[in-house]
């Protein structure tokens, strides 16, 4: 973080400051900022947050053991080094990085990059980050930072040296981007896709569409945004966009368009082509055709900021994976395990299947290894009699699934008649994994997917270690 004032930030963060020790007002703090004790570091600002399990507050004493210089409270604690008391720590922390987003903006060479969807933004994220990061000093989440606290504390780590400031930007319902937004003004917007992930939440996909655009509509008149040709939802938030508009996809009209496209359990190879009658082929090391849409469109972004050809190709050429638990390729001896379970949506789920069948061979047999899809509300049922028929006509030779929320895409698999494959259902991973154990032999190929919530990414992980 920029270096500020304990007094400076008290009052940007409209709380009451508290002095301890030999610190005086005009103490000068540029720690990170972070809501987890454990990974406060000496000169880094804690700020204690109020949760649903346990309350920040009870770990002041390990983050000034750990060497915290300034905490950020709801009511006055014991401390031995300043304390800025507030209403509430979440929207304190927001004020604060609005502020320093607006003081390093005022040097005039920061570019804010903010990317949403339903699926993918992770990602592509990454993929952004690590071109930007050729160019010039680069800011983006760690994990899937993407929301009231995880953006902010992003946020907070730029200094006036940050050329280039990639956020994820998620939601689950109408307002949720246009108050991170309103911390930081994007300069970039990328929209990836709108499907059903969350909709329950949202209340529908239509609300999902608002929620979405949300992020187009935050650009200023000189803002570009970056928009999937090949989703309608996508392609509708186009008006909403007080500048230039730049499409990727499979579309013969996007502006950056990709072709001729090989998967397989190295990787996927495709034909990248961009303006100018330009095109490159790219061997993408991350599993499934599906990221094929994140590189274009990170790609674009790329581009819109100067990147060659030649750079982008040598960055998506460079990244090995997407990111923990997420298309990962684990196991050996035979046997590889494809870990997915960091989330999973009605979309993500129908492309990872495609993946496991895509990259089998006709030695291989392909297992699924599937938990439930959260935050789906009235949806869940269709979506898993929907993905029960995908597995039927993907001929996945076997079905696993695991915990109570998802035992309705068991009951549908097996009520398909014209399957001839097996699927078992276990409550709990660990039943699964004894399972799995007694299964596996040389040549399987093993999906693991599910939300977060349902905990197989332990699974997959276990799984690969069994047989590394």
């Amino acid at each position: 973080m920029i270096a500020m004032t304990v007094a400076d930030i008290a009052t940007t963060m409209q709380g009451r400051l508290v002095l301890a020790g030999t610190a005086t007002e005009d103490t000068r703090v540029s720690g990170l900022t972070d809501t987890d004790s454990r990974l406060i570091t000496p000169g880094d600002i804690f700020v204690a947050k109020p949760g649903e399990v346990t309350d920040g507050h009870l770990f002041v004493p390990a983050a000034l053991e750990n060497g915290a210089a300034l905490l950020i409270v709801d009511h006055e604690v014991e401390s031995s080094v300043p304390q800025i008391v507030v209403e509430d720590t979440v929207v304190a922390m927001g004020l604060l990085a609005t502020e320093v987003v607006a003081r390093v903006r005022a040097l005039g060479n920061l570019t804010v990059v903010g990317i949403t969807g339903s699926n993918g933004k992770t990602t592509t994220k990454n993929l952004v980050a690590t071109m930007c990061a050729q160019v010039g000093p680069t800011i983006y989440p760690r994990d899937s930072f993407n929301n009231e606290v995880g953006a902010p504390i992003t946020m907070l780590k730029i200094t006036e040296d940050t050329r280039y400031l990639v956020l994820e930007l998620g939601a689950s319902g109408r307002g949720h981007i246009t108050r991170l937004t309103t911390m930081v003004q994007p300069d970039i917007a990328v929209v990836l896709m709108v499907g059903l992930a969350h909709a329950g939440e949202f209340g529908g996909v239509e609300v999902t569409i608002e929620s979405k655009r949300e992020l187009v509509e935050a650009l200023g008149a000189h803002g570009i945004a970056i928009l999937n040709s090949d989703d309608p939802r996508v392609m509708s938030m186009a008006p909403a966009a007080p500048g230039e508009v730049i499409t990727f996809g499979y579309a013969a009209e996007a502006t950056v368009r990709v072709s001729d496209v090989t998967s397989s359990i190295q990787g996927t190879s495709f034909d990248l082509h961009v303006p100018g009658g330009k095109t490159a082929h790219v061997n993408f090391s991350v599993l499934g055709e599906h990221h094929v849409m994140n590189a274009a469109a990170a790609t674009a972004v790329a581009l819109t900021l100067g990147c060659d050809m030649e750079l982008i190709v040598s960055s998506l050429e460079s990244i090995t994976r997407a990111e923990h638990w997420r298309m990962e390729l684990m196991g050996g001896h035979g046997i590889t395990i494809i870990n997915d379970a960091y989330n999973a949506s009605p979309d993500s789920m129908a492309a990872a299947l495609k993946t496991l069948r895509q990259v089998a061979g006709p030695e291989n047999r392909t297992i699924a290894v599937l938990g439930e899809m959260a935050e789906l509300g009235q949806y869940a049922g269709e979506e898993m009699d929907n993905l029960a028929l995908l597995i039927v006509r993907l001929g996945i030779n076997e079905l696993v699934v695991v915990g109570d929320g998802a035992r309705r895409l068991h009951i549908s698999a097996i009520n398909e008649g014209s399957w001839d494959g097996e699927s078992k259902f276990y409550s709990t991973p660990d039943e699964a994994y004894d399972y799995l154990s007694s299964l596996l032999k040389a040549g399987d190929i093993v999906l693991v997917k599910s939300s977060n919530s349902a905990n197989l990414r332990f699974l997959g992980d276990r799984l690969g270690e069994a047989y590394a």
